[in-house]
């Protein structure tokens, strides 16, 4: 990327992320001028590490950026709240490992002659966010000018079910066309026919299949005509994105048809949790936290190995709407996620639970 030039106002979002903590980590930050124009960004691997490791070498190396420009003000996001609070002198830094971060942090800050942080929910930080998977899903270094490569993914034929809005299919979609993803969608399923899923799919020129629980004796013969379905479009991994029904899943798709749940399983799961009931229930609960969980589908409702989990906060004055939309902004990141390390090979299943290579556990 080219020098930017001096600017009078820098804006870092800066983010850090660790699989297991400690665990393979990462840091990713993003510079943004007075206009909004991005002038630096960076995803940087860590090795094994932790969570609060990674947020301050994340924001360490945002600063070491910014301090190249010399901005006369900066204004940092992080969705590090613990961080914010104790660059901000509201909390202590008592960790032996996390010190000398802390120092180097204030002694960057020096550097500007006028700066604030500010603690921001995860979903308004996803472009760093982003960086920081990159760089763990890489196991390396990743620059804002090098597009998502899709080495080492097997071309995937990917058998979308839905029975909504189709907002998951269009994610992954996106995902496909910015090359992120290695894949292809050779078939849509739907178990309703009048949904925006249906006519989403449709203005994208897919082929779209629409198989009704009602139009078949029981479940053994409308599983039977989805698996032909999959089967004649040559599926070889099946994405369930707002789908509603029960199935059985044949031999053949076994560890092979993967679901999203908009909560952190096991929590809220089970028949009739979906869409706003989830939402509504988490709420009622007074959790702090929520979430998705993708995982590998058996033959019983929200259930299978979970091959990923991402949280967000569960903010004050949230509705069932309004965390909804939370909730799929960490989706948009976590189904990519997971359908990238099939495709690299790295998800085996043992004794019901999924291996990651390189991952803490496995």
């Amino acid at each position: 990327m080219e020098q930017p030039e001096q600017v009078e106002r820098l804006t870092i979002y800066t983010d850090g992320a660790s699989r297991g903590n400690p665990g393979p980590a990462a840091a990713g930050f993003v510079l943004t001028d007075s206009g909004g124009k991005e002038v630096a960004a960076k995803g940087v691997y860590l090795g094994e590490t932790t969570n609060n490791v990674a947020e301050y070498t994340g924001l360490v190396k945002a600063l070491e950026a910014a301090k190249k420009i010399s901005p006369e003000e900066l204004c940092i996001y992080s969705d590090s709240e613990l961080m914010v609070r104790q660059i901000k002198g509201e909390y202590k830094v008592k960790s032996e490992l996390i010190r000398p971060l802390y120092q180097q942090v204030m002694s960057l800050l020096e550097s500007f002659g006028c700066y604030k942080i500010k603690h921001v929910p995860r979903g308004k930080n996803a472009r760093a966010d982003g960086l920081c998977n990159r760089a763990l899903d890489k196991q390396g270094d990743v620059e804002a000018k090098d597009k998502e490569s899709t080495a080492g993914q097997k071309h995937l034929r990917l058998g979308v079910l839905i029975s909504g809005g189709g907002k998951t299919l269009l994610n992954i979609l996106e995902c496909i066309e910015k090359g992120e993803l290695n894949a292809e969608v050779p078939v849509v399923i739907s178990s309703r026919p009048k949904v925006k899923g249906v006519e989403r799919a449709l203005k994208a020129g897919l082929d779209v299949k629409v198989i009704r629980t009602k139009d078949f004796s029981d479940v053994n013969e409308f599983s039977k005509q989805l698996e032909e379905t999959l089967v004649t479009a040559e599926v070889d991994l099946v994405i369930q994105g707002g789908w509603l029904c029960l199935w059985k899943i044949p031999e053949r798709y076994i560890d092979k048809v993967m679901n999203i749940h908009p909560a952190l399983l096991p929590s809220f799961g089970g028949k009739g949790m979906w869409g706003h009931h989830v939402h509504e229930a988490v709420l009622a609960a007074s959790c702090k936290v929520s979430g998705c969980t993708v995982h590998f589908c058996t033959n019983e409702y929200d259930n299978g190995p979970i091959i990923v989990q991402r949280t967000c906060r569960v903010e004050e004055g949230d509705t069932a709407d309004t965390l909804a939309e939370h909730v799929f902004e960490q989706e948009c990141i976590a189904y990519p996620e997971a359908i990238r390390m099939f495709a690299q090979g790295r998800l085996k299943v043992e004794q019901g639970k999924v291996k990651i290579p390189g991952e803490q556990g496995s």
